[in-house]
């Protein structure tokens, strides 16, 4: 048998499936999807119209907890539930409990984890890993190999450039103490960070603020300022050409 759909999955009018897919229980795909070799979908994975999956991912996968992690719900979560539109590439994982909005783009490699929704036209590059229990806007871009941590939110508009990392543990895995403290990053509305960042945990980028490529953020940026270096500083305002106010975007 080369495919598994289970009985009660509800497949939309003119969805094409490959080979080798699984369908698991109350999924319901909208009409004109197209899904890829190997794909997984589990059970009640919600997919609207013009959705395309590519070969080998995986959507609506419930979480691994391991014996020392800080997360121990065992709970199962809510099923996944993933806009029209939307281009989802090879090797994706988007666990359960996550809302994807429409017309998002989710390229090749790309992990999501539990409990993260994503605002509509928003691109996460290849590679790039989105950790549990964060908000990402509308109309981001995510670039390649860049690191999300758990508890952050990246409101609209938002640019975050390859291979930055983001963090939400000041004391490293060590001490009870880290419980009360454990936070992630906060990028306001049409906040950018250059390539290759590090930004620690707790910290809160301003609307229109930008952070230059190499830069260690250890204390919040204002708004509509440029920081850079290690540890980052203020270097100037942010050209007044650069505002999302003065790019015509709706």
């Amino acid at each position: 048998m080369e495919s598994y759909i289970d009985p009660s999955a509800q497949i939309g009018e003119g969805t094409q499936i490959g080979r080798f897919v699984v369908i698991e229980a109350n999924v319901k795909i909208g009409s004109h999807c197209t899904i890829g070799h190997g794909v997984i979908i589990h059970e009640g994975t919600i997919i609207g119209d013009d959705v395309r999956i590519d070969d080998h991912t995986v959507i609506g996968k419930q979480p691994m907890r391991a014996k020392r992690s800080i997360f121990q719900d065992t709970k199962p979560l809510p099923p996944a539930r993933i806009g029209s539109q939307c281009l989802i590439g090879a090797g994706v994982v988007i666990y359960a409990g996550c809302e994807i909005g429409q017309g998002v783009l989710v390229a090749d490699t790309a992990a999501i984890r539990e409990n993260v929704t994503i605002g509509d036209y928003t691109i996460v590059g290849r590679g790039v890993t989105v950790e549990n229990l964060t908000r990402i806007g509308k109309k981001c871009k995510l670039e390649t190999g860049c690191y999300i941590t758990a508890y952050s939110v990246v409101e609209d508009y938002c640019f975050v450039a390859p291979k930055v990392t983001t963090t939400n543990d000041n004391y490293l895995g060590r001490t009870e103490e880290r419980f009360k403290h454990f936070k992630g990053v906060t990028l306001r509305r049409g906040g950018r960070i250059g390539g290759g960042a590090v930004i620690l945990p707790g910290i809160e980028i301003g609307e229109d603020a930008v952070v230059a490529a190499g830069a260690v953020v250890t204390k919040h940026i204002p708004p509509r300022q440029v920081w850079a270096g290690v540890p980052a500083r203020y270097m100037k305002d942010t050209p007044v050409e650069q505002l999302l106010e003065n790019q015509g975007w709706d």
